[in-house]
């Protein structure tokens, strides 16, 4: 499970900030908390509030970046840019990540200093007493390599200090399969978001259609949802349908369709003809199933986007029954249904806004000062009491 992450000189964000998902024990035990195997009390949901351009976005794109980063840099060509965007009032200096998780039944951080040219400091720690270093790899500027220090990783020194100057350590050691860089690069943030934001519904359709096409088990249970979120759907045809393209006259692609029963016949739908709600449902769970089949992590910009308010409950449902979340998945969400509030804890709720200058900063809620458990949150957030809200 993922423990806290921090990054500074991203995007909108100038100066250092801190997600975390832990929490004290003084804190309330509920269904969407879990107590990892290592002693930590975990949330498994966080919801990011904010007022447009306040830097929601750019809030859950390190995470995602990250798990890009150790899993799949390997596969960028070797003369590519590293996908990330320092602080316009910092443009010549690097971007920091850091994040906490644990699996295998031990706590690991993981860090990572970077320009868009190259990795300048990369480093993996595992707790035992206190945290001690696997690897650590710095650039040396003098003699243009890296230089690295390995303790217990596996990776033959010859092949780490050869590591290329876009690509992790850890993606490239699970290409000579290190067994350690293989379970930390096996895909477990599934997102929404990539460099540029929120991916675009279009895309996503066909995307959740050829997923689902491969998971009988899956789309049962994405009928059943929908059936039951009463989206006038009885259930969902998956079919190929022509999509020729110049470099291929035999494409096909996969499309949904919907299926609608009324009192004497039953008819199908192209779900490009449904409404946007239906729509985003169907895309929002090719995403939130597999994260909760794996125990993995997803990572969802605007999670209530065309849906009514009263759907969020059922969907953030998901992650709090064991039956439907058996290997305690989580989920980081942007929204503006600020209804969620009413349904979460205050230690679940991240606040971001942007100050005058264009420096995105956030904080938890349970970390505004004077904060109560008893506060109705919703209706003190709405009257402005907590900031992080639009100002006419």
């Amino acid at each position: 499970m993922l423990h806290s992450y921090a990054f500074s000189n991203f995007q909108s964000f100038l100066n250092k900030v801190k997600v975390d998902l832990t929490l004290n024990r003084k804190t309330g035990m509920t269904d969407w908390m879990h107590e990892v195997p290592t002693g930590e009390r975990v949330s498994k949901l966080l919801a990011v509030i904010g007022p447009n351009g306040g830097g929601k976005t750019a809030l859950l794109k390190p995470v995602a970046f990250i798990g890009w980063f150790i899993s799949q840099s390997f596969q960028l060509p070797p003369d590519a840019a590293i996908p990330v965007t320092p602080h316009v009032a910092a443009a010549d200096q690097a971007t920091e990540f850091e994040c906490q998780v644990d699996f295998d039944g031990k706590v690991w951080r993981y860090v990572l200093r970077c320009t868009s040219q190259r990795v300048i400091h990369e480093a993996l720690y595992q707790k035992r007493e206190r945290f001690g270093y696997v690897f650590i790899r710095d650039w040396d500027e003098a003699s243009s390599s890296y230089v690295v220090k390995q303790q217990d990783f596996g990776l033959a020194p010859q092949e780490a200090r050869k590591v290329r100057q876009n690509a992790s350590l850890i993606a490239t050691a699970a290409q000579y399969g290190v067994p350690l860089a293989q379970q930390m690069a096996a895909p477990c943030v599934i997102t929404n978001v990539n460099v540029f934001g929120r991916m675009h519904m279009d895309y996503g359709l066909l995307q959740a259609a050829e997923h689902f096409s491969g998971s009988s088990g899956q789309q049962t249970h994405m009928e059943q949802l929908l059936a039951g979120w009463d989206l006038g759907l009885s259930g969902v045809s998956l079919q190929q349908v022509p999509a020729p393209s110049p470099d291929d006259p035999n494409r096909k692609v996969w499309m949904p369709f919907g299926k609608h029963k009324n009192k004497s016949s039953e008819f199908v739908l192209p779900f490009l003809v449904e409404s946007s709600g239906t729509q985003s449902a169907f895309v929002l769970l090719s995403r939130l199933l597999p994260t909760l089949e794996i125990g993995g992590l997803a990572v969802i910009d605007e999670l209530e986007n065309d849906l009514h308010p009263h759907m969020l409950e059922p969907i953030l449902e998901l992650f709090a029954n064991p039956a439907t979340n058996p290997r305690n998945a989580q989920l980081l969400f942007t929204c503006h249904a600020v209804e969620v509030l009413n349904l979460i804890h205050k230690s679940q709720v991240m606040l971001v806004q942007k100050n005058p200058d264009c420096e995105s900063t956030a904080c938890r809620l349970d970390a505004v000062e004077g904060v109560r458990n008893d506060d109705n949150f919703y209706a003190k957030y709405m009257a402005g009491a907590y900031g992080a809200v639009p100002e006419f």
